[in-house]
C-alpha cells in the first residue's frame, strides 16, 4: 500500500452524525461536486445535507412507507427517492418541491439512473421489472422483463442508448433502450449483483457482487476481460475520472483494480462498514456508510493511492500510459440532443400520458419541502439560477487530519476555539448515568456547538443555558445521592467508597485475528522448568499440532461432502438437518453463509429448523459465528414476519384443511424462537462496541415482535 507523505493520513472519517430520528435506510453522494448527501429512513423522510456540515438543509416529506433508495440527477439539480410501496417522487431542489410523482411499481424501490442528456430516470424495483420514465407524463414508456428476481442496480451508458441491470438472479443484462430488449446477459456471478458501472469512455462495463468478485466486461465483443475476488462482498464500484482503474468498495476496505491484466493496485483500510455509495471529487473519493440513524461520511486521499502499475499518487492531468497489451476500445458518441421517443413508443405506452396542471396541484399538497437552513440552501441552490460570466470555483479538498490526532476530538460535542475569559465560564455539573461521581464542564458564553457528532461510549449530552445577570444559577436535578462536602484546607480528599468490581466483558474473538486463539507462542519457542528446548523438541511439539488440526479440517471436509449430498438429493431443508444433527456449528454456519447470498433459497421449513442455531449464534464467542446469525435474522425477519404474523392472527381454517395447518404450527414454532433470540438480543444491545451497535440494530428489528404480541 502506497504510504502517506508527512503527517497526513490515507483515509479518515470526516464526520458521523443522527441523521434520522429511527432507521437509515438508504444514503446517496451527489457525483457532481460530491458535497450534497441525500439519507433515506424509516421515518418516512429525505433529509438534504452538505458534506462536512452536519446541519441538514432541508427534508422533504411525501413518503408514506420507508423510503429505500435516494438518487440524485447528473447536475444534483434533481433527487429521486423510492419507498417500500413501491411509489417514485422526483423533487426539484432548486424549487424546493415536488416535482412529479410516479406510481407503477408493485413493491419496494431498489435503485435508480438519469438519463445523461434527456428528462427520462430508469427504476428497478424488487417485483423483478425495470420501468423508465418521462419526467414530464405520469406513466412508464418502456417496461424491461427478464430479471427472475429483484433488480439491484441499474445504470445508463454514457452516450445515452443502452441500460444495464443487476440483481438477485445473479445476472448481469445489457439493454437496447429503443428496443426495450436484452443484447446480452453476463452470467458468471454465483451471488446477487450489486454494484455496475459504465466506464466513462470505453466501451467497457463493471460489476461487482456478493460473491466477492468484480470482473470487467468487453461491449464490443461480450466477454469477459478481467476478474478479481476479494474475501468481503462488493458493495459499490467507480471508475476513475480518467478510466485508467477501478475503486471497489468493500466491508471497511477500498480496493484498487486494474485490467488486462487484471490485478489489484492498492488496498486502504477505511473502515467504513456497510458502505452505500462513492463519489470522486478533486482527487479525492468520498464514502458514506449508515447504520442505525447514523451515517457517516469517509474521505480517501486518491494522491496517496496506487492507480497504475507504475505511479503512485499521480494527477488526474496526468494520466498514466496504458499497458502495452492492453487492447484499443471503441469510445462513446455522446449525442448533442438526448433521447428521443418514437412513434411506436407512444402507440406502445398508453399510460404514458402528460400530466395535468391539477395532478402537479394535487401532488404539491401531499408533499412538502421544509429548509431547515436557509443560508446553506441559499450557497448551494440559489446561485445556479443566477448568470454568471466566470466558471464556478471547484471546491476545495477536504484537509487530512494529522496521524497523532489528540484524543480530544473524539468527544461527542465539539466547542469552537475561541479565547475564553473567566466572564465567558459558566460551572456546569453533568452526572453520567453510568457512573457515580460528577464533572464540571466550562462552556463559553455565545461558543456555538459544533453538531457533529462521534459515537463515544458512554456519550453524555448536556444543555447549557446562561442565566441572565445577577441571578443564581440553577441548582442542578437531585438525580442521586448529595455530592460530599469539599475537605478543609490542608486536609487530604477522601478514598472514594469502595465499589464492586464491574464483571469482565465476555471474551469475542474476531474474525481478522493474526494469531490463533488459545495458544502461546512461548510455549514452543521457551524451555519448561528452566530447560531450554531443543530444535528437534520444538517442531515435534509444532508437528503434532499440525496434526491435530489436520484431522479436525478433514473430519470438517467430509462433514461438509456429506451435507452437501444429502443437499443434491433431498433439498436444502434436509441438508440443515443433517448440519444440525452433527452438533457442530461451524458445520451450520457454511450452510448458512451460503443461503444468506441467495435469500430466494430460504423458505419457512428452513426458518424453522435455523432459528434455534441461530439463538446459539448469536450467543457465541466467535465474532464470524454472531455476524452469521444476524445475517439470517435479518433476512427472516424482512421476509418472513410478516407471513408469521398473518398466519398467526387469522382465524381457523373451514373444514379440514393440512397444509394450512402445518403452515400455522411451523408459524407458531418460529414465533416461540423469535421470542426467545429477541431475549437474547436485548441482553446483548446494552454492551459497548460494534457488537453492541449490531445487537441494538437487531433489537429495533425485533421491536416489531413487542408491538404485535
Amino acid at each position: 500500500m502506497a504510504a502517506a507523505a508527512g503527517t497526513t493520513k490515507i483515509s479518515w472519517r470526516l464526520q458521523e452524525f443522527e441523521a434520522h430520528a429511527s432507521r437509515v435506510c438508504c444514503a446517496s453522494l451527489g457525483k457532481s461536486t460530491g458535497r450534497l448527501l441525500a439519507s433515506g429512513g424509516e421515518d418516512c423522510k429525505v433529509n438534504i445535507w452538505s458534506v462536512s456540515k452536519a446541519n441538514c438543509i432541508m427534508s422533504l416529506c411525501g413518503h408514506k412507507k420507508a423510503v429505500e433508495v435516494v438518487h440524485f440527477s447528473a447536475s444534483e439539480e434533481q433527487l429521486a427517492t423510492g419507498s417500500q410501496s413501491g411509489s417514485i417522487l422526483v423533487w426539484d431542489l432548486e424549487a424546493a418541491k415536488m416535482l412529479r410523482t410516479l406510481p407503477g411499481h408493485k413493491s419496494s424501490i431498489t435503485s435508480f439512473g438519469f438519463h445523461p442528456f434527456g428528462d427520462f430516470l430508469v427504476s428497478g424495483s424488487t417485483d423483478t421489472n425495470i420501468k423508465m420514465w418521462d419526467l414530464r407524463r405520469k406513466g412508464p414508456i418502456y417496461r424491461y422483463k427478464g430479471h427472475t428476481a429483484a433488480v439491484r442496480s441499474v445504470a445508463f451508458s454514457p452516450d445515452g442508448k443502452w441500460l444495464a441491470s443487476a440483481g438477485d438472479d445473479c445476472t448481469v443484462k445489457l439493454w437496447d433502450l429503443k428496443q426495450a430488449k436484452t443484447i446480452t446477459e453476463f452470467t458468471a456471478h454465483t451471488a446477487t449483483v450489486a454494484a455496475i458501472k459504465f466506464h466513462p469512455n470505453e466501451y467497457l462495463l463493471a460489476s461487482g457482487g456478493a460473491d466477492g468478485w468484480v470482473r470487467l466486461w468487453d461491449l464490443e465483443k461480450f466477454c469477459q476481460v478481467g476478474a478479481l475476488q476479494d474475501t468481503a462482498a462488493v458493495r459499490c464500484v467507480t471508475f476513475s475520472a480518467d478510466g485508467s482503474c477501478l475503486f471497489s468498495g468493500h466491508a471497511d476496505v477500498l480496493r484498487v483494480c486494474a485490467w488486462e491484466p487484471e490485478r489489484w493496485l492498492d488496498a486502504v483500510t477505511v473502515g467504513w462498514g456497510p458502505l452505500a455509495d462513492l463519489a470522486l471529487c478533486n482527487q479525492q473519493l468520498m464514502g458514506v456508510s449508515h447504520q442505525l440513524s447514523g451515517v457517516s461520511t469517509y474521505v480517501v486521499d486518491l494522491k496517496h493511492v496506487k492507480r497504475s502499475a507504475d505511479a503512485a499518487g499521480a494527477d488526474d492531468e496526468a494520466a498514466p500510459a496504458p499497458p502495452a497489451d492492453a487492447k484499443l476500445r471503441r469510445s462513446y458518441q455522446r449525442p448533442s440532443q438526448g433521447l428521443k421517443r418514437s412513434a411506436e413508443a407512444e402507440r406502445r405506452s398508453p399510460e404514458g400520458e402528460r400530466r395535468s396542471a391539477s395532478e402537479d396541484e394535487a401532488d404539491e399538497k401531499v408533499s412538502s419541502a421544509e429548509i431547515h437552513n436557509a443560508q446553506d440552501y441559499r450557497e448551494i441552490f440559489q446561485p445556479r439560477n443566477a448568470i454568471s460570466r466566470t466558471p464556478p470555483r471547484m471546491p476545495e479538498p477536504f484537509r487530512a487530519p494529522p496521524q497523532d490526532e489528540p484524543p480530544v476530538n473524539n468527544s461527542p460535542l465539539f466547542l469552537h476555539q475561541q479565547p475564553v475569559s473567566e466572564h465567558d465560564v459558566v460551572p456546569v455539573k453533568v452526572c453520567a448515568a453510568s457512573q457515580s461521581v460528577c464533572v464540571r464542564a466550562c462552556v463559553p458564553q455565545g461558543s456555538p456547538l459544533v453538531t457533529r457528532i462521534q459515537r463515544v461510549e458512554p456519550t453524555v449530552m448536556a444543555c447549557v443555558t446562561r442565566p441572565a445577570a445577577g441571578q443564581p444559577l440553577p441548582a442542578p436535578p437531585a438525580a442521586g445521592p448529595p455530592l460530599p462536602a469539599p475537605p478543609a484546607a490542608g486536609q487530604p480528599f477522601p478514598a472514594p467508597p469502595a465499589s464492586e468490581p464491574a464483571p469482565p466483558p465476555p471474551q469475542i474473538f474476531p474474525v481478522g485475528r493474526h494469531e490463533p486463539s488459545g495458544l502461546n507462542v512461548a510455549d514452543f519457542l521457551s524451555g519448561r522448568r528452566g530447560v531450554i528446548l531443543s530444535e528437534n523438541e520444538v517442531l515435534n511439539h509444532i508437528r503434532n499440532g499440525h496434526k491435530t488440526m489436520c484431522v479436525v479440517l478433514a473430519n470438517r471436509h467430509k462433514n461438509l461432502q456429506s451435507v452437501r449430498d444429502v443437499w443434491g438429493r433431498h433439498g436444502i431443508k434436509s441438508a440443515l438437518d443433517a448440519a444440525v444433527a452433527m452438533d457442530d456449528l461451524s458445520i451450520v454456519v457454511d450452510v448458512l453463509n451460503i443461503i444468506n447470498v441467495q435469500p430466494s433459497l430460504w423458505k419457512l421449513d428452513v426458518c424453522a429448523s435455523s432459528l434455534p442455531q441461530i439463538d446459539k449464534l448469536l450467543q457465541s464467542k466467535y465474532e464470524s459465528y454472531m455476524q452469521c446469525g444476524c445475517t439470517s435474522l435479518k433476512i427472516i425477519m424482512k421476509y418472513f414476519w410478516p407471513l408469521i404474523w398473518d398466519m398467526l392472527r387469522a382465524g381457523p381454517s373451514v373444514g379440514v384443511d393440512v397444509t394450512r395447518e402445518e403452515r400455522q404450527q411451523k408459524c407458531r414454532v418460529c414465533c416461540k424462537q423469535l421470542q426467545n433470540i429477541n431475549n437474547v438480543v436485548k441482553s446483548k444491545a446494552a454492551q459497548v462496541g460494534r457488537h453492541g451497535c449490531a445487537f441494538g440494530e437487531l433489537r429495533m428489528l425485533l421491536a416489531q415482535l413487542d408491538q404485535h404480541l
